[in-house]
């Protein structure tokens, strides 16, 4: 199909637009003031988004630098997203509820500390994987190229092996749907064959030393904590989608978003009960009671690497925030 990555990184926008409003509230309180149903579509002229897709510009942008440069190395895109990451924070559109792990870490980047010691050593939060949907757009990445940038991504900001392991499967499940690689009824069982298939791999040349911490012996043993938290919020996925409720809160399944894991795992319950209809995908994110808008936005770059661009209303295009710089990463990988 057409668009596809297009659809992603729009889809992203509008799924993170949709849930801002929604972020914060139970679903009492969203009930009480969308119905049902949640909202329909992104409010305003802009629809403004969050930092959500404000730091998933930063990683695609800076993508789109480092892939002029080959090339594309760890050497070569750290200073470029540290730069990206810098600029993000001190803008004045930084003003979304951004969170506390990406201000700290970010914070520690301008003062010009090593990434491996302004990280967040111990956060797993969903800042983690929410901004990771370009590193599974770009075309002609090696298998480690596309691995390990997923993680460093992370890393710069969470530094817990789970938020390095559920990015990586973030920026696959939208590789392997935008490459029609997998069938979106195949995604779970495909995610979990590669936290098996990588459950000891240490990716050094892009994390160097970041393993080392007290009680932990060996780099393998640092990532596999990763894999396995992130295969049990896959087993809680495969729960919810053999009971496939589409009218129930789907965080009361799979967690509330707020950790990286989470997620993942919401996010892809929210697309594969709705795989056809990308519209409903998002709605259904924005409509939970947990990180309403990382939900949803991660949902929607599953369902537009799934259909593609042309499968959103075209009339969101027009005023969704940053369309220009959207459509510029959209058109160079589609």
């Amino acid at each position: 199909m057409a668009g596809r990555a297009s659809g992603s990184i729009f889809g992203l926008a509008y799924g993170d637009a949709l849930g801002k409003p929604t972020e914060f509230l139970d679903m009492r309180r969203i009930e009480r003031q969308y119905g049902p149903g949640g909202p329909r579509e992104p409010e305003g002229d802009p629809a403004l988004v969050t930092d959500d897709t404000q730091m998933g510009l930063a990683v695609g942008e800076g993508l789109l630098d480092a892939l002029g440069n080959p090339p594309f190395t760890p050497d070569l895109i750290t200073p470029i997203w540290r730069r990206r990451f810098i600029d993000w924070a001190r803008s004045p559109d930084n003003n979304r509820a951004p969170g506390n792990t990406c201000l700290r870490a970010i914070a520690g980047l301008a003062e010009g500390r090593p990434w491996a010691e302004a990280t967040v050593r111990d956060s797993k939060g969903c800042g983690a994987n929410m901004r990771v949907t370009p590193v599974g757009l770009v075309p002609g990445l090696t298998d480690e190229q596309r691995s390990g940038a997923a993680q460093f991504q992370a890393a710069l900001t969470h530094g817990h092996p789970t938020g390095l392991a559920a990015s990586e499967l973030t920026a696959y499940a939208v590789w392997w749907l935008r490459e029609g690689l997998v069938a979106p009824e195949e995604l779970p069982r495909a995610l979990r064959e590669r936290c098996h298939a990588q459950r000891t791999t240490y990716h050094e040349r892009w994390l160097g030393q970041l393993w080392q911490r007290p009680g932990v012996d060996t780099p393998q043993e640092f990532i596999a904590r990763g894999w396995d938290e992130c295969l049990a919020a896959l087993d809680r996925l495969d729960a919810a989608l053999a009971v496939a409720d589409r009218d129930a809160d789907p965080c009361e399944a799979t967690g509330g978003g707020w950790i990286a894991e989470e997620a993942l795992a919401t996010a892809l319950l929210c697309f594969l009960l709705f795989p056809d209809d990308p519209v409903a995908a998002i709605r259904r994110g924005a409509a939970s009671s947990g990180d309403s808008d990382s939900i949803a936005c991660l949902a929607g770059a599953f369902a537009g690497a799934h259909l593609g661009m042309d499968a959103w209303p075209a009339e969101w295009a027009a005023r969704i925030e940053y369309a220009d710089r959207l459509a510029r990463l959209g058109r160079a990988w589609d």
